[in-house]
């Protein structure tokens, strides 16, 4: 029997409430991707029924979300900052909260600056396209330890346009003589012990970018200590991390040379990154401020 709009979206919503911790926008997304339109078309034709394929296609779709599956590797697509990326299984799902890198990033580098950016361990390439996007002229790099993850990220980079330099690069490992202005990090932060790794979408996401050792910062000491190598004299680091774990990267940064360090708070009230400048490092233009 073909249903309206109105009833898919009713009995998905009812399906996914213990399910889902949104279950009115997960179910709105999943049959705006099998319609193809956009969200607002939906409260416009709450009365049109939809083919027997599309009914087929969204409660396969739904019954996969059901188990737990994320919303973003269903549609193979998540917002972030002002773009819509291509995602998988193979690389985390964009946060909002993230974006508090690329605000960090543009508070830095002025509107028109040609800075050296380096994005490290960029996944699905967010946080270098976001940049890319808002200062065109600036030469963003961005590396990542997964091929997979890469292949994704160049595929974000061309559709959208932007050109950016994505290397297969343990952290600084391919990165051999170069140096940045300005140096950004969402490195995998968990710790393996995390009961969060057992609930909702990071089930399904890799751990190898979730997950680090010495209590999650493994990865956060390691960036922190090839830093200086990489860094144009003012260049700034900048770590996204754990709520709990601001006051170990303040003392990572410290240990590292840096400087001016500090830790901003999500919406939350979680510290959510903290970052330090380089003041003392030679070998560069230090564009950024």
């Amino acid at each position: 029997m073909s249903l309206s709009i109105r009833e898919l979206l009713q009995n998905a919503t009812a399906r996914l409430q213990l399910r889902s911790p949104s279950p009115v926008v997960d179910a709105q997304y999943l049959l705006l991707h099998v319609l193809k339109k956009e969200r607002v078309w939906l409260r416009l034709h709450e009365d049109v029924h939809v083919s027997p394929a599309q009914q087929e296609h969204f409660e396969a779709l739904l019954l996969r979300r059901e188990h737990g599956e994320p919303v973003a590797y269903l549609t193979g697509s998540r917002g972030f900052w002002t773009l819509d990326l291509d995602v998988d299984r193979h690389t985390l799902i964009p946060r909002p909260e993230t974006e508090m890198l690329v605000e960090f990033a543009l508070e830095k580098i002025p509107a028109g600056s040609d800075g050296r950016v380096l994005d490290l361990g960029t996944g699905s390439g967010a946080i270098a396209l976001a940049v890319k996007k808002e200062r065109p002229q600036c030469l963003v790099t961005a590396v990542d330890a997964s091929r997979d993850a890469l292949s994704v990220a160049a595929r974000n980079a061309d559709r959208l346009e932007l050109s950016v330099d994505f290397l297969h690069s343990d952290w600084f490992s391919a990165l051999a003589g170069r140096r940045f202005d300005l140096l950004l990090a969402n490195p995998p932060y968990i710790d393996s012990g995390d009961a969060h790794l057992g609930q909702g979408d990071v089930r399904f996401e890799p751990l190898s970018a979730l997950v680090s050792a010495a209590h999650g910062l493994h990865d956060i000491s390691r960036i922190a200590a090839a830093a200086q190598a990489h860094c144009t004299l003012n260049a700034w680091l900048a770590f996204e991390h754990g709520h709990d774990q601001g006051a170990a990267v303040r003392h990572l940064l410290e240990q590292s040379g840096a400087a001016d360090i500090e830790t901003r708070r999500d919406l939350s009230g979680h510290e959510r990154i903290t970052f330090g400048r380089f003041v003392g490092t030679q070998g560069g233009s230090g564009r950024a401020e």
